[in-house]
């Protein structure tokens, strides 16, 4: 039993140490483009990656808010949690379209649709990666393995390189965190500066 913990943990720390730097950077500024352009951000995926995206709208809609940030707050929303929407979509089309016809309620031009899929090749989060740029939206992926379908629908794709779904779910879960922490951290700093230059030009001491 020890060897497979120790086993596991060594693949999770490889995947961990794979994360593409530059590429989770790239995403940190398309998501401060989205808050100063009071856009949305939409997260779906399925089972692990539903829990994810609900957990990833949160931090965004809410862990953002603080640090005395009322101006300016995220606009995420995740179309894993509308039960009664999700299961008539299911019942009266199919299982495929739950995202896509959500996307196409909402969703506008320069808006993000963020897919999160260990698979990469999820029918319904494809076909919302393709519903979503009928309004000009852009796309980013979290995924794993080689990428699957989900990778070329993209216009940013992290991809994990394991084949093993629960190490590419914590790493999703690591690399989602890593997103919010930045972004906050620099919506906090923005907050902190704007204070001061407004206790300067009061000529009030600054701290």
């Amino acid at each position: 039993m020890k060897k497979w913990i120790s086993d596991y943990i060594r693949a999770q720390k490889a995947a961990h140490d794979s994360i593409p730097i530059e590429a989770v950077a790239g995403l940190i500024k398309q998501l401060q483009t989205v808050l100063r352009e009071n856009r949305q951000v939409f997260v779906f995926g399925n089972g692990g990656s539903a829990a994810l995206a609900s957990h990833f709208a949160c931090d965004l809609g809410k862990g953002t808010a603080t640090g005395g940030n009322s101006e300016k707050r995220f606009r995420a929303l995740s179309l894993t949690d509308n039960t009664a929407l999700i299961t008539a979509w299911a019942n009266d089309t199919s299982y495929e379209h739950v995202f896509a016809e959500q996307l196409r309620n909402f969703i506008q031009c320069g808006d993000v649709a963020f897919a999160i899929s260990g698979s990469g090749s999820s029918p319904n989060v494809l076909l919302a990666l393709q519903a979503a740029p009928e309004a000009g939206s852009i796309n980013i992926g979290l995924t794993g393995f080689k990428g699957g379908k989900m990778k070329e629908l993209c216009d940013v794709c992290i991809v994990i390189p394991s084949d093993n779904m629960q190490v590419i779910e914590d790493v999703h879960l690591s690399t989602a965190h890593a997103l919010f922490t930045v972004v906050r951290h620099r919506i906090m700093n923005a907050t902190v500066d704007k204070d001061a230059s407004s206790l300067q030009r009061t000529g009030l001491p600054v701290a």
